[in-house]
C-alpha cells in the first residue's frame, strides 16, 4: 500500500492550498480516508476524515469552516482556506477500513507534505 500526499507549500496567512492524496495497492473506494497533521514538538492530530462513499465527513474544531475534505474514485483532497500560522505542520493522509478520527485506527500512512503559513 502506498499513499502519496502532495500540494503543500509556503503561503501567507489568509491564503489557500489544496492537498491531494493518491493511493495505490488498495481498493481505494472501500477505505475511509483521513488527514492528520503534526507540528514541531507536538503530537499528531486529527484534521479531517471522509467515509468510503464520501457521504460522511468529520473535522477538527480548529479547521471547521475553513477546510473541506473530498474524494473521487482515485484521490482524496483537502481544500484549505483562510490559513493561519498555527496551521503550519506536516500534513499526512491515511487510510482506514472504516470511518475513523483517531490515528491508531489508521493502518496505512503517506509520507506527509509540509504546509507553512507565514504571518
Amino acid at each position: 500500500v502506498q499513499l502519496q500526499a502532495s500540494g503543500g507549500g509556503l503561503v501567507q496567512a489568509g491564503g489557500s492550498l489544496r492537498l491531494s492524496c493518491a493511493a495505490s495497492g488498495l481498493a481505494f473506494s472501500t477505505y475511509g480516508m483521513g488527514w492528520f497533521r503534526q507540528a514541531p514538538g507536538k503530537e499528531r492530530e486529527f484534521v479531517a476524515a471522509i467515509s468510503r462513499s464520501g457521504g460522511s465527513t468529520a473535522y477538527a474544531d480548529s479547521v471547521k469552516g475553513r477546510f473541506t475534505i473530498s474524494r473521487n474514485n482515485a484521490k482524496m483532497y483537502l481544500q484549505m482556506t483562510s490559513l493561519k500560522p498555527e496551521d503550519t505542520a506536516i500534513y499526512y493522509c491515511a487510510a482506514a477500513r472504516a470511518f475513523a478520527t483517531t490515528p491508531n485506527e489508521y493502518p496505512y500512512w503517506g509520507q506527509g507534505t509540509q504546509v507553512t503559513v507565514s504571518s
